[in-house]
């Protein structure tokens, strides 16, 4: 996809379905492909990330399909059971995908070649090999610890008891994952708490999965390992992650009012509408309920004056992909807001800190980088646009900076917007439906 405009608009409105969780249609794949019989997952995101994980399971021997109603139906191999792919797996963009893999494929004994596009080859995967390799399993990676790599399946896998040096679902997972197919009991102890989907999927499909507070009051998974998953059926809710950007455009232009439906509400993924109400956004939650595990609920956003907040360090882990469209929030805000503790931001897709600073800067918001926190100075109504934003293979820089683009004064270009569709594809459609203007560049 060529690069986009977004042009200054008022009044967004309307219903809003945005696409499946990325995280839980990762995860249902997954799993669902290490139980026995046939899993069935509706909402499934058809996003490149997740079509790249389905694909790299069939690689290994999993039956997948689609129905012409996208019903998809996993048939399971059982714990254990994956094959030697022919080829090497290709998870494009996919970090989620990638690491996650990664702890899968670790228990089984079969040897896996890993690789992705440029973005993904220039992101650490150190922090996945070892505890990995605690376990008996081999990662041969390229200088830095990047992809290319190649994983080599532990034979005699060995459980584990591993404290997360930083907080990331994408490690615990791994872990927990590579625990499946391992004798034992494989524990994984946080400090601070991160998204638990894994944990709620593999309960739902029947693993046994404790999580207690320990004397220190640290967060500790305890998995049984070589369960006999059972087939399970799973709707996938809407992506908070990706709800965030109709949320944030809503909010923050005049004249608004829409209806996000079917949203995932996990409470380690609410981070940034917990921020969004302290800054005074007007949302409502009606229609709660739970699907397989995870609470679910439709979201009534409507224009707000927000005002500047500090954003401790402790929510980064609930809230780590929103925070480039927490900065165009902060950037429409009265006063100033200080995101802290945001290392992490510097090992996505992109170096997102940077990316943020660069973007906000160019479009006429003061913004300062202290050591790892973001500082953003609002400029509500005055914000000058015009920029071409340099998206840097980035989904969510791209998005963001598109939302931007509805309440500057001049519109806001993002360079190549085709990222997009890692996960979500419609976005384009679906803003302009409820009344915002973007368009390719001319």
């Amino acid at each position: 996809m060529a690069g986009l405009v977004s042009a200054p608009v008022s009044g967004l409105n309307g219903d809003v379905g945005v696409p499946g969780d990325k995280s839980i249609s990762h995860r249902a794949l997954m799993i669902g492909s290490m139980a026995v019989g046939e899993t069935t997952i509706r909402g499934l995101l058809l996003g490149d990330d997740v079509l790249r994980t389905a694909a790299a399971l069939e690689a290994m021997g999993v039956t997948i399909k689609r129905d012409a109603d996208d019903l998809w139906r996993v048939w399971g191999v059982g714990v254990g059971g994956l094959q030697e792919p022919d080829n090497v797996l290709d998870l494009g963009n996919s970090g989620t995908g990638a690491r996650l893999l990664m702890g899968l494929v670790a228990t089984h004994p079969i040897q896996v070649q890993f690789t992705g596009d440029v973005s993904l080859r220039t992101r650490p995967m150190g922090r996945i090999a070892t505890p990995l390799g605690q376990m008996g399993t081999q990662v041969i990676a390229r200088d830095g610890d990047k992809m290319p790599l190649t994983v080599i399946g532990a034979r005699m896998a060995m459980p584990i008891e591993y404290k997360l040096p930083v907080p990331s679902a994408q490690i615990k997972s791994a872990v927990l994952l590579a625990g499946l197919n391992t004798p034992g009991q494989t524990s994984v102890i946080e400090t601070r708490p991160s998204r638990d989907h894994t944990e709620l999927m593999l309960r739902h499909f029947g693993a046994t999965l404790t999580v207690t507070d320990d004397a220190a009051d640290r967060r500790v998974i305890t998995l049984t390992g070589q369960p006999e998953l059972e087939s399970k059926d799973v709707i996938v809710p809407g992506d908070p992650s990706s709800a965030a950007f109709p949320l944030v455009a809503a909010l923050i232009t005049p004249d608004s009012e829409i209806t996000i439906k079917n949203i995932g509400l996990n409470p380690l993924r609410i981070g940034l509408i917990d921020t969004l109400r302290e800054m005074g956004a007007n949302i409502d939650v009606t229609d709660a309920r739970d699907q397989a595990g995870e609470p679910v609920a439709d979201l009534i956003v409507r224009t707000s004056q927000l005002k500047g907040v500090t954003v401790p360090p402790e929510r980064a882990p609930s809230m780590i992909d929103e925070y480039p469209i927490l900065a165009i929030a902060a950037a429409a805000a009265t006063g100033v807001t200080r995101m802290q503790g945001l290392a992490e931001l510097r090992v996505k897709e992109s170096d997102r800190l940077a990316a943020i600073a660069d973007g906000l800067t160019a479009c006429g918001i003061k913004v300062d980088i202290d050591g790892d926190d973001l500082i953003v100075t609002g400029s509500p109504n005055k914000i000058p646009g015009g920029a071409e934003i340099e998206s840097r293979m980035d989904h969510r820089i791209a998005m963001s900076f598109l939302v931007m683009g509805m309440i500057a004064k001049d519109p806001v270009t993002i360079d190549d917007a085709e990222h997009i569709a890692t996960s979500f594809p419609s976005f384009v459609p679906l803003m302009n439906e409820i009344g915002a203007k973007i368009g390719e560049q001319k």
